[in-house]
């Protein structure tokens, strides 16, 4: 299915030149063109859906500490774990006095993915040495970098692998709020969207 995702601003990169007005077209899980709505609309309305976002459209962000964050600390599950574990997640030897089974890190990881993926996050650093952590990982559709890979996402452009986040803008204004995920999208799919 195609989707227009239409923003207020699209960045082809992380701080590149803003383009007020553009859109982004996806087929399947590519992204098919890149222009000013009003083309991209009269070319493929009849054909694709619409989704508007009162935001910036942007690669998303590449986690380059994701070994650490699914694989050394453990996302107690709320609301079942809280009231034992707390909500914040546990490091060194409070993870240590756990009984850390595979099971048990592949749900951290699980839980640890979604809030990436509520930050924008579209790519990690990899290895991951936990074979339930690397299935939770796979079946996520983030990009995967090894060490020392480029850290930045890659470029939107068309042909590509439509990976990118919209965000509410930048948060440099004295009493704005700081800027927020408003959506995810991993290899076409809307994986997250803030309610």
């Amino acid at each position: 299915m195609l989707t227009i995702h239409r923003a207020r601003v699209v960045r082809r990169t992380p701080g590149g030149e803003p383009l007020p007005g553009h859109a982004l077209v996806v087929d399947g899980d590519r992204i098919a063109a890149i222009g000013p709505y009003e083309e991209l609309f009269a070319e493929y309305s009849g054909r694709a859906r619409v989704r508007e976002w009162d935001g910036e459209l942007t690669p998303g962000r590449h986690e380059p500490d994701a070994p650490t964050l699914l694989e050394s600390v453990y996302h107690p599950d709320d609301p079942f774990e809280v009231d034992e574990l707390g909500s914040a997640p546990l490091t060194g030897e409070a993870v240590a006095a756990l009984e850390m089974t595979d099971t048990r890190w592949g749900q951290s990881a699980r839980r640890a993915l979604q809030k990436l993926l509520a930050t924008g996050t579209t790519g990690l650093t990899g290895p991951f040495t936990r074979p339930r952590v690397r299935t939770v990982v796979s079946r996520s559709g983030l990009r995967v970098l090894p060490p020392g890979g480029p850290a930045a996402p890659p470029p939107l452009t068309p042909g590509a692998r439509a990976d990118f986040a919209v965000f509410t803008g930048p948060d440099a204004a004295p009493g704005r709020e700081p800027a927020r995920c408003l959506a995810t999208v991993i290899a076409g799919r809307l994986v997250h969207r803030r309610a």
